[in-house]
């Protein structure tokens, strides 16, 4: 090998730069660990467990902790460039925001009220649903198809004052839409701006933050994030931040009651007669004051059962004076906003109160109830005062040593302050301060009216709440509302489960493959050993270098990369032999060996990558760390098995030392193997036509267990205490919410719930109320007085209660599968593409293919057949798309292995000579394509028997694929290339051997 003090000395500084880059993680996780126990001496509360640990850490944030001697680094910067871990390892959140374009649209129209603009936006959010298109696409289709003699640069829609300068009343609308869409890509940059910082606020540790493409979805990772209910509410919030006049509470008891004598026939199903409204209304106001009286205490009554008074019986207290209409349980909120706006009780309003605006004020912390205010509004429903007019933000506390918020507003806010106060003063009124929609306070102003544009927010405040609040309004409003349509949440107990799981059975793997490569190769093994040990450091090197994620399917990545690294080094030790055999010396022989091995290296190797890239292209979160793991080790499985191998056993060789390349228990295995693959050809396709029909038939019968990736819903992983029935459990799931799949995962106290119950609904809200249905339903199943709170996080020693959720919205989940699909045929293409160049032969590339499809529909009919009864999931979702992906390299690495051998033997002895030369390239090739399926098999089976449960359909997966692909390379793709062949050569004499 030439130039080998070039290749000691990048071996040494790759080797050095792995071990530098990696000496920051374990750093890191040393500090962490203290941080830790210092934390679990002061308490054993795990929230301020928490607090304590992270206040530690803080503390020595800016302080010297890592010397190397040549650098010294503080905390943070240690951190910074320690590997970053994904969520299914650490735990946290992962979510897909959806900024709302139709919202944006109605801000650049200025809410316009023209019909054929507000149909569009609605045809619009229908065609979504089916749609690939952006947004603002499918609203231009859908505003040409009934726009009639109406213009987008129509004064009332987009030719208005806010947008004069760019857009006229004369313009096209070819002309109008790019101004448009650049307009709604700036407000989607905005949006990605502000969660920006509002994520940079929150302090998170290694956060990920990016825009998917041209759509307005935008990607937020965050390990090791613990309060993801803080977070979803950060990230969501809007920050629409108004100030409103109120009218006093006490002016709406009279319209309370009126209201619900009008809803009495309305709503009471049972009642025997309905009245006019003209009578009810006269009826009412004479028995006004008996109804106002019962206002005055509390009413005791069940608020789930609607009674003679829909209202009143939900009331539970009522505001004395100040600006509080009455108060209610939090549970009715939806009801009675629903019954107030109801047109018939809307028109009971007088004439001054028509613009009346109903609102809830936010609800204290342990609290069940919360206050009705009834917000001065207008025609227009804009506030006098927004949030645009905050300049500065800061959370700080009032003479109660209560944590406030504190604002700073610009000038022209401070005057309209100054005026707002000064009538509040004036007329003894209050201000509502409002944000997205809640009151979070009506001051009333004592000392006159307030100048300078300073003024404060209290209310119900944790410290948390007051500083997010504060952060929000510092970093900005978003431009439109954010709904969450993907969200992965794990907890961070099972996080850790993973990686115990995850890293034991790596080891195992690693140990076992270590020993696989001696007991066959004998010295040649230890050698491949070593540079596979020197792959493996190379891989996690990078990885912390680049600042890449490690995660689950990463780690199953890099367990794959171990295989293929064997791969290369099992290729090169079979032509060395082979060229010993021919009576070759040792040090032409290793020469000859590895020259001829690296064609079938490197196109093995550059087929993989290619539908790794594919992978990291489509691939989103873990799966996207699947592929990175997959490319990087790719790479360095070539170096070390190409590099530092030939390194070593030259070493080796120097010293005048033999190497044979095998040992007492292989010696012969494989050699002079003589048997007629083509003569068989027919009886493999019998087979498998026999296994595709079967598994077709299955498919379209039985179908596929899709998961949430592809149709939408919520998914919920949930442990109990004790071994739980899942079909009973189903039962109660499904009277609870109408759908539901339940079935166990790992263990038999381990569930994995899922359901399509309001899987329309993107708001934390209805996030919120799922969570809480599923933890009423499953009371009866969990320890006693466990709390919904406990739940959320999994408590006690045993982490009972939810370890891991996830939602994904139907709109999103049509889009992975159709990204998924293409993420396939785009795969096949290339590799058939890639084939056809190399081999310059169509019957190669057909051959290949055929035999990826073959080997697809099998898993598929596989994973339809045995989903009802495996005892863990087999979901289809984006990590089956991984493994599909992953088989399709490596059913490919076989077949092309076998192609060179097949094109290098009928150069060597002149065509095809009816499939004997081709017989013999199989033969060849035989004891590699064996030893290298039955090591990564290995590999696999370790980490499906002892790794994570959620790992185990994406392994079964690509074992199943490895066995199919071995298979299909030698008994589908061969012969079909052969069949296909217009030349097959001469005749081959049916007295000599194949």
């Amino acid at each position: 090998m030439q130039n080998k003090g070039l290749v000691k000395l990048f071996a040494v500084l790759f080797g050095l730069v792995s071990i530098y880059q990696l000496s920051f993680t374990f750093k890191a996780n040393q500090i962490e660990n203290r941080a830790e126990e210092i934390a679990a001496l002061k308490t054993d509360d795990p929230e301020l467990r928490a607090d304590y640990e992270a206040n530690y850490l803080d503390s020595i944030a800016n302080q010297e902790v890592f010397n190397l001697g040549i650098a010294n680094y503080t905390y943070n910067e240690v951190r910074d460039k320690a590997m970053n871990l994904g969520l299914d390892l650490k735990g946290g959140i992962n979510v897909i925001l959806e900024i709302s374009v139709k919202d944006i649209l109605k801000g650049l129209a200025n809410n316009s009220k023209d019909p054929v603009f507000n149909k569009a936006l609605d045809d619009a959010s229908e065609l979504q649903k089916t749609s690939q298109n952006a947004y603002v696409d499918d609203f231009f289709i859908a505003f040409d198809k009934i726009k009639g003699d109406q213009k987008l640069a129509s004064p009332d829609i987009f030719a208005n004052r806010t947008l004069s300068e760019e857009i006229t009343f004369d313009m096209s609308d070819r002309a109008v839409q790019p101004i448009i869409r650049q307009k709604v890509d700036e407000s989607i940059v905005s949006a990605f701006e502000v969660l920006r910082k509002r994520i940079d606020k929150f302090g998170v540790t290694s956060p990920n933050i990016q825009r998917l493409g041209n759509t307005g979805r935008i990607l937020v990772e965050l390990p090791g994030a613990k309060d993801v209910e803080r977070i979803k509410n950060l990230l969501q919030s809007t920050a629409q931040l108004e100030f409103w006049d109120v009218y006093k509470g006490e002016e709406f008891l009279p319209f309370l009651a009126q209201a619900n004598e009008v809803l009495k026939p309305l709503v009471n199903k049972d009642a025997k007669s309905e009245v006019a409204d003209s009578e009810i209304v006269t009826d009412t106001i004479d028995d006004a004051d008996s109804k106002i009286k019962e206002l005055t205490g509390v009413i005791d009554t069940d608020s789930t059962e609607v009674g003679e008074n829909p209202i009143l019986d939900l009331l539970r207290g009522y505001g004395s004076g100040g600006p509080v209409v009455a108060t209610f349980e939090a549970k009715d909120k939806d009801l009675v906003m629903e019954y107030l706006n109801m047109p018939q009780v809307r028109s009971l309003l007088p004439a001054d109160q028509r613009y009346v605006k109903f609102a809830w004020g936010i609800q204290a912390k342990n609290s069940e109830f919360v206050d009705l205010y009834a917000i001065k509004g207008n025609r227009d429903n804009t506030p006098e005062l927004s949030g645009a007019v905050i300049t500065d933000a800061r959370q700080a506390y009032n003479q109660r040593n209560q944590p406030t918020v504190s604002m700073q507003m610009n000038s022209k806010g401070a005057k309209i302050w100054e005026e707002m106060t000064g009538r509040a003063y004036t007329q003894q009124s209050q201000i509502a301060i409002v944000l997205d929609d809640i009151v979070y306070s009506a001051p009333g102003v004592t000392t006159g009216p307030i100048s300078g544009g300073n003024s404060e927010i209290y209310g119900s405040f944790t410290l948390n709440e007051a500083i997010d609040l504060a952060n929000v309004l510092r970093a900005g409003k978003l431009p439109a509302k954010a709904d969450i349509v993907q969200a992965d949440e794990v907890g961070a107990s099972l996080g850790q489960e993973a990686i115990e799981s995850g890293t034991s059975s790596f080891l195992i793997a690693l140990s076992l493959v270590l020993v696989w490569m001696i007991v066959y190769y004998g010295r040649g093994g230890l050698f491949a050993d070593i540079a596979l040990l020197m792959n493996i450091l190379l891989i996690f090197g990078v990885l912390s270098g680049l600042g890449a994620v490690l995660t689950l399917p990463g780690l199953a990545g890099i367990v794959l990369t171990i295989g293929m690294s064997v791969d290369a080094n099992v290729i090169i030790f079979e032509r060395i032999k082979e060229e010993l055999a021919k009576g070759k010396g040792r040090r032409e022989a290793v020469k000859d060996g590895f020259s001829n091995a690296l064609s079938s290296i490197l196109d093995a190797n550059i087929t993989t990558l290619l539908t790794a890239i594919i992978l990291f292209v489509f691939g989103t979160g873990p799966i996207k760390g699947f592929a990175t793991t997959l490319i990087i080790g790719i790479v360095t499985s070539l170096f070390t098995a190409i590099f530092i191998t030939r390194l070593l056993i030259d070493w080796y060789l120097d010293k005048g030392k033999n190497l044979t390349f095998t040992t007492a228990v292989t010696k012969g295995l494989f050699q002079n193997m003589n048997i007629n693959f083509i003569s068989k050809r027919k009886v493999s396709y019998v087979v498998s036509v026999i296994a595709i029909v079967l598994s077709l038939f299955t498919l379209f019968t039985k179908g596929l267990d899709q998961g949430i990736d592809f149709v939408g819903g919520r998914t919920y992983q949930v442990r109990f205490a004790q071994e739980v029935n899942p079909e009973e459990v189903k039962a109660d799931v499904l009277e609870a919410f109408g759908s539901a799949e339940v079935k166990t995962i790992g263990s038999s106290h381990q569930l994995k719930i899922s359901t399509k119950y309001l899987v329309d609904v993107n708001t934390a809200e209805a996030d919120e109320k799922v969570q809480s249905e599923l933890f009423e339903t499953l009371i009866p199943y969990l320890p006693k007085g466990m709390t919904f709170e406990d739940f959320k996080v999994g408590s006690g020693d045993k982490k009972i209660g939810q370890m891991f959720s996830s939602k994904v919205s139907p709109t999103i989940a049509d889009d992975i599968k159709t990204e998924s699909f293409w993420a396939v045929i785009g795969s096949l293409v290339v590799v058939f593409l890639y084939i056809l160049l190399r081999f310059k032969r169509w019957q190669f590339s057909l051959g290949a293919v055929t035999a990826v499809f073959h080997d697809v529909i099998i898993v598929l009919g596989i994973f339809s057949f045995a989903y009802t009864f495996m005892p863990f999931s087999m979901e289809i979702d984006q990590a089956f798309i991984a493994a599909i992906l992953t088989v399709i390299g490596y059913s490919l690495n076989d077949t092309v292995i076998i192609f060179d051998r097949v094109r290098e033997t009928v150069m060597e002895r002149g065509g095809f000579a009816r499939g004997r030369n081709i017989n013999f390239a199989i033969n060849s090739t035989i004891s590699r394509t064996l030893n290298t399926s039955l090591t990564t098999l290995v590999v696999l089976l370790a980490m499906f028997l002892l790794g994570a449960d959620s790992l185990r359909g994406l392994l079964f997966a690509i074992i199943v694929g490895i066995v199919v692909g071995t298979y299909s390379s030698i008994f589908i793709a061969t012969p079909i290339m052969y069949d296909t062949l217009k030349n097959k050569g001469e005749a081959i004499d049916e007295d000599s051997k194949i």
